[in-house]
C-alpha cells in the first residue's frame, strides 16, 4: 500500500476510528485520542502488509483495539484498576461536549468484549462478520456480547 493511498484510506476511516475509541475509554477524549494515535503509527508501520483479505476499515480497527486492550494490561500492570477508571463519575472523565455521558458510564462499566461488541454494532454500524474480524471471535460469541451488552446497558441506565 503506498503512503498516499494509507493517508486517504485513513481520512475516511479517522472519525469512525476515533468515535470507537471514545466509547471503549468511556468517554475519555484525550486517552482515545492517544490511543488512536498509537494505532495510526502501528498501522502505517505494517501497511505493508495489509492483503486486502479485509476491508481496510476491518484491518485498522483491530489494530485499535489491540492497542486497547495493550493499554488496559498496562494499566492493570501498573496496579491501576480499569474498572475503579471507569468508575469515575462522568464530568471527570468524559469529553464535556459529549452529550450522552450517561450512556458513556454505563459503557465504562461494561466487560471489555462487550464494549467493543456494543460500539462496532451500534455506533459504527459495522455487521456481525466485521466485528468478528475485529475482535478475534466466533460471530456466535459476537452475538452473545451483543446480547450480554444489551441486557448489561438496560440495567445500568435504569439505576
Amino acid at each position: 500500500m503506498t503512503r498516499e493511498r494509507f493517508i486517504e484510506q485513513v481520512r475516511v476511516e479517522q472519525e469512525p476510528l476515533r468515535r470507537f475509541l471514545l466509547a471503549l475509554c468511556s468517554g475519555d477524549a484525550s486517552l482515545a485520542d492517544d490511543i488512536a494515535q498509537d494505532a495510526l503509527v502501528r498501522a502505517y508501520v505494517a501497511s505493508g502488509s495489509f492483503m486486502g483479505l479485509s476491508k481496510f476499515s476491518t484491518w485498522l480497527f483491530r489494530i485499535a483495539y489491540n492497542c486497547y486492550i495493550d493499554h488496559c494490561r498496562r494499566a492493570r500492570a501498573e496496579e491501576v484498576p480499569v474498572e475503579a477508571a471507569s468508575s469515575v463519575p462522568a464530568t471527570d472523565t468524559c469529553d464535556a461536549s459529549f452529550r450522552y455521558q450517561q450512556l458513556y458510564q454505563a459503557l465504562g462499566r461494561l466487560p471489555e468484549k462487550e464494549k467493543a461488541a456494543i460500539s462496532l454494532f451500534y455506533f459504527e454500524d459495522r455487521s456481525i462478520k466485521e466485528i468478528s474480524a475485529v475482535l478475534g471471535m466466533p460471530q456466535g460469541t459476537v452475538k452473545y456480547q451483543l446480547s450480554m451488552g444489551r441486557q448489561h446497558l438496560k440495567q445500568y441506565i435504569q439505576l
